[in-house]
């Protein structure tokens, strides 16, 4: 999965896959395409790849104004956005950045598994919560099934957690630490296959903390992120970290863990449920539990 120093049309690796052109999905195909590595995104339809193409294309002309980038166009050369999943025939590595729902990645899982990739392709996802052993028994490869669970911006933060399963090779969590770590530059941490993983196991019951004093009238919004900014140093505060995150995805994140371990902590507040149904999603909707310009 190393990327060749100069484009070799002889020595050239296999591209790599990615699963989705969300914000996480577009994230992760910038990076890699950033490393020098030949890019395939899949998307449900060309509408979406078209939106997912534009916001690659914007992220990338951030980065360019910013000196961050030399040249956007050769980054956006090296990535293909398409709605053609037979268009990952050739990849090594799959990366699935789909939505964090069970039955639709093991089903993804499943197909790309059985008609579409190469046998000794690996399949990773960027799940935060759901369990890779869930993901690998999807398919008839479960050692070549991984977590790899970036972070957002993807452009910006460092870490990658690495999640084997239980059937997890070691040759392919060193593939993909390989990966990770000298083509894309980013610091690599490993975690056991339970829901949450290092990170989201602690932030979530405080983030859910964070929406309980709001529900509770406790506190404000306002104020409970500017007492963990500006008292604890954190770049953000739980609710502004939320509305970036996106409101149903922590509740995915804590429905699983919930599921998982069955403390009262992780348990989604009916507050967060209320406003996933009325489509108060955070920055994505334009509304959360602050509003923003769309």
């Amino acid at each position: 999965m190393t990327a060749p120093s100069e484009p070799d049309v002889a020595t050239a690796v296999p591209p790599v896959g990615v699963v989705g052109c969300g914000l996480m999905g577009a994230g992760i195909a910038e990076v890699m395409a950033r490393a020098g590595l030949t890019v395939i995104v899949h998307e449900v339809d060309e509408a979406a790849a078209a939106r997912g193409r534009s916001r690659i294309e914007a992220s990338l002309e951030r980065a360019a104004r910013r000196d961050k980038l030399g040249s956007a166009n050769d980054v956006l050369g090296r990535i293909t956005v398409g709605w053609d999943l037979d268009a990952l025939r050739d990849v090594d590595l799959v990366v699935e950045a789909a939505s964090e729902d069970e039955a639709m990645k093991s089903a993804l899982f499943r197909r790309l598994d059985a008609t579409l990739v190469r046998d000794d392709a690996v399949l990773a996802s960027n799940t935060s919560s759901i369990p890779i052993m869930t993901l690998g028994a999807a398919t008839s490869r479960p050692e070549q099934v991984i977590g790899m669970h970036f972070f957002n911006p993807v452009s910006v933060l460092p870490l990658i957690e690495l999640v084997p399963s239980l059937l997890t090779s070691t040759e392919t969590v060193t593939r993909v630490q390989h990966l990770a770590e000298n083509d894309l530059g980013k610091t690599v941490i490993l975690s056991q296959d339970r829901a949450g993983f290092i990170v989201n196991a602690l932030l979530v019951p405080y983030l859910l903390s964070g929406v309980r004093m709001v529900e509770s009238g406790f506190a404000s919004a306002a104020d409970i992120d500017a007492g963990m900014v500006r008292g604890c140093a954190h770049p953000m505060g739980p609710l502004q970290l939320i509305d970036l995150i996106g409101l149903d995805t922590v509740k995915a994140i804590a429905e699983s863990l919930y599921a998982e371990f069955k403390e009262p902590l992780y348990s989604p507040p009916p507050m967060l449920l209320r406003m996933v149904s009325a489509d108060m999603l955070g920055r994505k909707t334009g509304r959360g539990f602050y509003e923003y310009a769309r």
